[in-house]
């Protein structure tokens, strides 16, 4: 018994384990496969997943929408006119906005206007001052010159009044809106006619001021001419002072020449001079006079302050 052999064990007949052939395993799956099929066919019980319905609280809006058919004359028509309409209400708009701009430029250019005359006005008072001042002192000159005796005894007055008294400025005018109005075309701006004609007549009566004053200057280039024979320069120049006044010598002195012929040579464009100085105090006075005028219708018409 000690040395009894141990039989492998082995199972039992019934409990053999099943070996499956391939063509089992494939049978096997196609049972399977076709199951699923089947399965697929049935019908399959649906689980019901409700949505909250929002139909209750959302309003439809239903649009109505025109026909398409084809569109009549009226219909153009009443199309052309509302666009007519918009573009002739819009250049209404712009020419109303640009008279009145217009306006505003016509007002501002007048009351600029307005401001020159004021100006001219001063400045032809000191014009007319230096008129009758120079005035006066030619005739001292002509009396002088018209005398030997009073020569030789107030060489100093001669000296003096033949340096002096042929002076004379060009009237100042400020013209400075006037020309900017013609040079820019800036009178198509004055609407009112009888104020543009009334500008027109007072600038224009500068002219004849300006002639009167070119032909004093020819007579006073001839003035000089005689004058540089009869005077003394570096009298003249002692005269003169850093301001550029004259002042009266202290002494006495004396011409180089007592030519009668010359001396009444100088006296004679003195007068010629001192003619054509008085002529202007008159046309001077007319231009104050017009551009007063013009400064009251400015203001009355346009209403400035």
């Amino acid at each position: 018994m000690d040395n009894e052999t141990k039989l492998p064990q082995q199972d039992p007949p019934g409990d053999e384990p099943l070996k499956q052939t391939p063509d089992e395993t494939a049978s096997s799956a196609d049972v399977f496969s076709a199951t699923n099929e089947i399965s697929d066919l049935e019908p399959q019980p649906s689980t019901p997943n409700p949505q909250p319905s929002t139909t209750e609280d959302m309003e439809v809006h239903h649009h109505t929408h025109a026909g398409h058919g084809k569109k009549t004359w009226k219909d153009y028509f009443w199309e052309f006119l509302m666009l007519f309409l918009a573009v002739f209400c819009g250049f209404l708009a712009e020419y109303q906005l640009e008279h009145v701009i217009e306006h505003q430029r016509e007002k501002e250019f007048i009351r600029s206007m307005v401001e020159d005359l004021q100006t001219d006005h001063q400045q032809i008072d000191k014009y007319v001052s230096k008129l009758e001042l120079g005035r006066n002192q030619m005739d001292s000159l002509i009396t002088l010159l018209d005398d030997n005796a009073h020569i030789k005894q107030n060489g100093n007055l001669l000296y003096y009044f033949g340096r002096i008294s042929p002076r004379l400025d060009a009237l100042t005018i400020n013209n400075r809106t006037f020309d900017q109005l013609k040079n820019s075309g800036g009178f198509r701006l004055i609407r009112n006619n009888k104020a543009a004609e009334k500008i027109m007549s007072y600038y224009g009566s500068i002219q004849y001021v300006r002639q009167l004053e070119e032909l004093y200057a020819q007579e006073f280039y001839e003035y000089k001419k005689l004058a540089s024979g009869i005077f003394e320069p570096s009298v003249f120049r002692k005269m003169e002072r850093p301001d550029g006044s004259i002042s009266r010598e202290a002494d006495n002195p004396s011409l180089p020449t007592n030519d009668p012929k010359q001396l009444k040579g100088l006296s004679v464009f003195a007068v010629y001079m001192n003619g054509s100085r008085r002529s202007l105090i008159p046309v001077v006075d007319s231009v104050q006079k017009s551009g007063d005028e013009l400064a009251a219708y400015l203001k009355k018409s346009y209403k400035l302050d």
